[in-house]
């Protein structure tokens, strides 16, 4: 018996569910699994050998098609990271016990940057021990899209479209009022600045409200920004000022640390660093003294399922059927993997890419796709970044609210809820 275990890990985004929904469809039509198993809190839940039974999901189609529009995690999440086999091996050796135990052939893990060094890290182990009837691959996802080895990620294209949105509607607000106004969003992306691109897409649009857009991968300066704000409101009402989290000055020193004494670490020692944009909102009003609000999109912008690039969902379910080829294949020790073909019309292959190209690696936006002041993005952004927001997918309604699948308590009852 050979069974196929997936698992997810990291942040919840609005199209992970999508590739978990590609991985079931596959395996269970694949006549190379026996049964498909989900791991409760990602590797977490495997080391508790907390696992819930899949497989007649798989030939349902109108479940995994809501699936797939199901924002969040659905087999739950976790920030857990393993030991270093070097120091500690027991855990390692466990997860082998266990899949044993399972007849688990194929392990699927969905995640990010930490996720892909799970992969890495449990194949390189497995290989480095003899262990050949287990295969080890990874599925991307982040809204950060900083994952190296692949176009865009899973997950991106539709938080993308979320921010784009908020900033046309946000024109809406400051456009009602014939004083200066200065709108400063905030987005996610810790060490890249992708997420805060996606506002260029809206400017210019819905009238002629100008944006400044600051990414993290430039050295970040108040002065700077007070002076381009003092610039733009010369000629115009109002403005919004996109900024990452991350943003930084010359120093390094996050700006959302800047009066405060402390720094917050997550589980694997990254730097928590929201708060960029309450800092910036209390400079323009002590310096300008205009009317002025700071948004901070946080979590709104991870799993909003009203909100979805149908693009996005149809790539990221694909590139879970894509991960489960490459495991039955014997592709241990890889990442499904999208690219771009050339060409005028949009269109993507799907592939794979070693894991060793990807883990703890962030990929971040190109010097050459930020303008020369450091405050907006060249056409070259704009023309990467159009096609993933393209077509609109929703969830599912009940009595006007979002109704989701709760697939756990699918698998238990055989209900949708």
């Amino acid at each position: 018996m050979k069974n196929l275990l997936v698992a997810q890990s990291g942040g919840p985004t609005a199209a992970i569910n999508a590739t978990l929904a590609g991985i079931i469809e596959a395996a269970v039509w694949s006549d190379k699994v026996d049964r498909i198993f989900g791991a409760d809190y990602g590797i977490q839940g495997v080391l508790e050998e907390k696992f819930i039974d899949l497989t007649k999901i798989g030939s349902n189609e109108k479940i995994l098609d809501q699936l797939s529009t199901t924002p969040s995690a659905a087999l739950g999440s976790c920030r857990y990271k393993l030991k270093d086999p070097k120091d500690d091996p027991s855990e390692f050796q466990k997860i082998i016990d266990i899949f044993h135990r399972f007849s688990i052939a194929y392990f699927v893990y969905i995640g990010g940057n930490d996720s892909m060094d799970t992969v890495w890290k449990l194949s390189a182990y497995m290989k480095a021990h003899g262990v050949n009837d287990i295969t080890v691959v990874g599925a991307p996802k982040t809204i950060d899209n900083d994952l190296y080895g692949i176009d865009h990620c899973p997950g991106f294209g539709s938080a993308a479209k979320y921010i784009a949105t908020s900033c046309a509607e946000l024109e809406r607000e400051i456009q009602v009022y014939d004083t200066p106004y200065v709108i400063i969003v905030e987005m996610m992306g810790r060490n890249a600045g992708w997420l805060t691109a996606a506002a260029a897409l809206a400017e210019g649009r819905n009238g002629g409200v100008p944006y400044l857009i600051y990414l993290e991968e430039r050295p970040f300066s108040i002065d700077r920004m007070i002076g381009d704000i003092r610039e733009k409101l010369e000629t115009n009402q109002g403005i919004i000022v996109a900024v990452s989290e991350g943003i930084h000055d010359e120093n390094g020193t996050f700006i959302s640390e800047f009066g405060t004494q402390h720094q917050y670490l997550d589980a694997f020692g990254h730097s928590i660093t929201s708060g960029a944009g309450k800092v910036l909102e209390e400079a323009v009003k002590e310096r300008i003294g205009c009317k002025v609000r700071s948004i901070e999109l946080n979590l709104l912008q991870r799993c909003a399922g009203h909100l979805l690039s149908a693009t996005d969902i149809e790539e990221s379910r694909k590139l879970g059927s894509n991960a489960v080829k490459i495991a039955l294949r014997g592709g241990a020790g890889r990442m499904s993997s999208l690219k771009r073909e050339p060409g005028e019309e949009y269109s993507v292959i799907y592939t794979e890419t070693p894991i060793t190209e990807v883990a703890n690696r962030e990929k971040k936006v190109p010097q050459k796709w930020i303008n020369d002041a450091g405050n907006g993005v060249t056409k070259e952004m704009i023309d990467y970044l159009l096609p993933l927001i393209q077509g609109e997918e929703r969830c599912r309604y009940e009595d006007g609210v979002p109704k989701y699948v709760i697939l756990k308590n699918y698998a238990k009852t055989g209900k949708m809820s």
